[in-house]
Parts: C-alpha cells; structure tokens; sequence
C-alpha cells in the first residue's frame, strides 16, 4: 500500500483510513511500484484499496487521541500487523517522492492529518545526539587520563593504576636494577681476579702424550726441597715425599689416593724409589712412573712447596688437624698432644713431615698430609674467609708463590682441583693408598722399599676414573685393617 509522504524504506505503516477526499488524490496517479502491472489489474487494486478506505467512527476517535499523544511525546515508529506483506526493498536507493496532501484534509487543531509514526524526529534527536557525543568525550578523556604512565603507547586506553600498583612497579625496577650492577660488578670482579691468578701463576711443561682415559685426574706433589723449614732429616736434593693422585670421573664419587714414597719403579732399566725420579730424570718421567702405576693419563699437575704450605695456612690463621697420639719428634719437629687442635703453619708443616714416631711410618704420614691439604682447602672455602677480600688476598699470595702447576692449568681448572679434593676427603668421597704385596722389599743399592701389586692399581683406577667404586677407604692398610 502506498501512501501520500511515505519514505520506501520503512515498509508498511500503521494502518489508518484516510478522509474520503484523498481518495480521489490517490486514484489518478498509479504507485511506482504498481506500475509494471496491466491496466487492468491496477484498476481492480485501485477499487479494492478505495473500497476497504471507509472511514468510520471509531477509526476518527483513534487517529485523535494518537495525533495528541504525538504532541507531547517524542514519536516512533511501531508499526502494527497487516494483512499486506512488506514489500522487499530495492537492490538501489529509491529517491523519495514529495509529500502529497489531500484537500481538506486537516486535523481537528487544524495542522495537517500525519500518522505519529510519520512525525520528524529533528528536535527530539539533535539533542539526544549531541549530548550523546559531550558524554563520549568525558568518558574517552577520563580513560585517557587513567592509562598508565609510561606506556609508550599514544591513544590506547587501559585500567586505571592505583598508587600503591605503580610504587610497586617502581621498586621492582629498582631492585632489578640493583640486581644487575651486582651482577656486572661481579662479573668484572671475576674478570680481574682470573687474571690477576693466571698472571701469577707458575707453570712448567709436566704432561705426557699418555692416551686420554676417562675422567679428570690431577697429580699432587707436595716437595721436600730445603726452603728454611725446621725438621732436617739430612736428605740433599729435590724430592717428593708427597704424591696424590686426585680423580673426578665424568659421574660418581671423586678419589684422593697416595702414592708411596718409597715405591719402587723401573726407570730405563734402573730401579729407583719413586720420590728420587724427579730429581735423577726429570718431572716429565714422574708423571709417566704414576701414568704406568694407575693405568690412567694424567691432565693436570700441581707442585706445592712445603714452604708455601707454612705460609697458606699462616694466611688461613691456622687449620684444625687431628691425631691421636702424643708426639715430640726431633726430626720433624713436631709436638703434638694426643687430640685435635688448632695449628699454625710451622705445627702443620711437622705433621705433614713426620714419620719415624708414626707406628705406620711413610702410610701414616701419607695420611696427615691429605688431611692438611685437606683442612687448607676446607678452611680457604668458608664463607668468612671468601667474605674477607683482605684474607682471601693474602691466601691467593702465599698459595701462588708456592705452587707450580702445568701449562693447561688456569683459574679453572685450579677451582676443579680444588672441589674434587674436598669431596674426596668428604664422606661421599673415596680415599686411602696404593695396594702393595711387600712394604719391605729390599733392593740392592735402593734400600727398602714398597713393591706395588700393579693388577689391583690398574682395576682401582679403573673404576675410579668410571665412577663406579663405591665410597670408602681403600688400599692394603685398609684391607688388613679389616681383617
């Protein structure tokens, strides 16, 4: 159904019944829409719309109590059922006829007859709009202005931060920032100290060409060599009366076991006692006499003067050490009360060097003197000597000025050393002797000495270096101690 003013777009309106002169507006003109049909079949459309266009009584009383709520209120558009299907809209805008009004066709306050729901919205929605778009830019702005600080981000509105959020967000850049000075200053500390140690670090050419074997082992030499120190047995010349093989397999306890220094060994032809090799062939030859007795290649070499041993532990302000048994010897100079006390370097170079009050001469001793290096390391690891950079100095001093170790050996490789040593000696770790089938063997123009069993050396070592020996002492002193 068209009517007179009607925008296309909004279907069919409410239906009311026109006075009976707008018929007559209607009946000459077709409706676009209608105009595709056949004569014919618009004049019978036409005389069924006139026919259903009777106005009645009721139908006048509706329309004026419509037309005066529209005057009060802001109209809309709520159409009512018809029995006349919405036509669909076109595929392209249809451009709106101009309002046609019937003669004479006036309301009762004498303004044209318009359905409510045909009513401009102009006044009504101008306003609306408007304080509609004033409320958007309040609300945009007070999101703005709630974004937090910061952000980088133009434009992007998020949750508001309380003071309490962004005090928290403050400390915690502080305290990362704090984190990583501490750890830069950290970084360059260890930076200068590898250098500082490499720098003064003694080395000399001590490794062999052995094959490689599994794990790491370090061979500990502790010298004799005359240096001031009380204890003169008489013996001239360079010696070394402490040997330690130290092994940190790949997975498993780490080792610490001692060489005897009265061993006997075969040097191109000639047998000697293990602790003269050094002096008679040179330390190349000792480190290939252990290689030969342990069946394993030794990586690292570290040679401790006992001189520098008096001083480290001076440095340390003295080791604890335990032994058992009341002692004063001569040769040594040691003088010890049964028990454990605090020692002082001169009384920790004794203990390491006495052997003839020992009952278990050269083994017994064997045994002090992992316990001193032992002690030395223990105590050097505290958390008050690494806390004191005054102390810590004076130890690195006296501990470089007496050691000698091979090329390879850096900073490192010397901490390595040093953590496998405390683990050895630890309860988790393995230590003790060679295993021997004679500790008096006497060979002409050597004297006495200790003839190894090589078959049980090369299966320890073996198991040492693959981790897979169980903890505990071990050696022959250990076997008959246990029988």
């Amino acid at each position: 159904m068209e009517s007179a003013g009607l925008d296309p777009s909004h279907g069919e309106p409410a239906r009311f019944t026109p006075q009976a002169k707008r018929r007559a507006a209607f009946s000459h003109q077709p409706s676009p829409r209608s105009s595709s049909q056949s004569p014919a079949h618009q004049s019978s459309s036409q005389a069924s719309y006139q026919a259903s266009a009777q106005p009645s009584a009721r139908q006048y009383a509706a329309h004026d109590a419509h037309t005066a709520n529209a005057a009060s209120s802001a109209p809309s558009f709520q159409p009512t059922h018809s029995s006349h299907a919405a036509e669909p809209q076109a595929s392209a805008p249809r451009a709106a006829r101009p309002a046609r009004r019937s003669t004479g066709s006036t309301s009762r306050t004498g303004s044209a007859v318009q359905p409510a729901s045909f009513g401009s919205q102009s006044r009504s929605a101008e306003p609306y709009r408007a304080e509609q778009h004033r409320a958007g830019q309040r609300n945009n702005a007070a999101l703005r202005n709630a974004a937090p600080r910061g952000s980088g981000k133009s434009g992007v509105v998020g949750p508001a931060q309380s003071g309490a959020t962004r005090t928290r967000h403050r400390g915690l850049r502080r305290l990362l920032i704090a984190v990583a000075i501490i750890i830069a200053v950290l970084i360059l500390a260890m930076f200068g100290t590898w250098n500082w140690v490499d720098g003064r670090l003694n080395k000399s050419d001590w490794v062999t060409n052995h094959a490689d074997t599994a794990g790491t082992s370090w061979l500990i030499l502790g010298s004799d060599k005359r240096d001031g120190t009380t204890g003169d047995d008489g013996t001239t010349g360079y010696r070394t009366d402490t040997i330690l093989v130290l092994t940190k397999p790949n997975s498993g306890p780490s080792s610490l076991i001692s060489v005897p220094r009265d061993s006997l060994v075969n040097v191109n032809g000639e047998y000697m006692k293990i602790n003269a090799v050094a002096q008679a062939d040179g330390q190349k030859q000792l480190v290939a006499q252990v290689e030969n007795i342990t069946g394993q290649h030794i990586d690292h070499v570290a040679l401790i003067q006992f001189g520098g041993l008096k001083g480290i532990v001076d440095a340390l302000g003295g080791v604890q050490l335990c032994y058992d048994h009341t002692v004063d010897d001569v040769d040594s100079g040691m003088k010890w009360q049964a028990g454990c006390h605090l020692a002082n370097g001169d009384t920790a170079l004794a203990f390491s060097r006495m052997r003839y009050s020992d009952p278990q001469s050269d083994f017994g001793r064997a045994a002090r003197q992992r316990q001193v290096i032992g002690a030395i390391i223990s105590t050097a690891a505290k958390s008050s000597t690494l806390a004191n950079p005054g102390k810590l100095n004076k130890v690195a001093t006296a501990a470089l000025k007496s050691i000698t170790v091979d090329q390879a050996t850096n900073p490192y490789t010397l901490a390595q050393m040093a953590m496998a040593f405390r683990a050895a000696t630890g309860a988790k770790g393995i230590n003790g002797t060679l295993y021997w089938t004679d500790p008096g063997y006497y060979v002409d123009g050597v004297g006495s000495s200790v003839l190894l069993d090589d078959a049980k050396n090369h299966a320890l070592f073996s198991e040492l270096a693959q981790g897979t020996h169980a903890p505990g002492i071990v050696g022959t002193l250990e076997e008959a101690a246990q029988q």
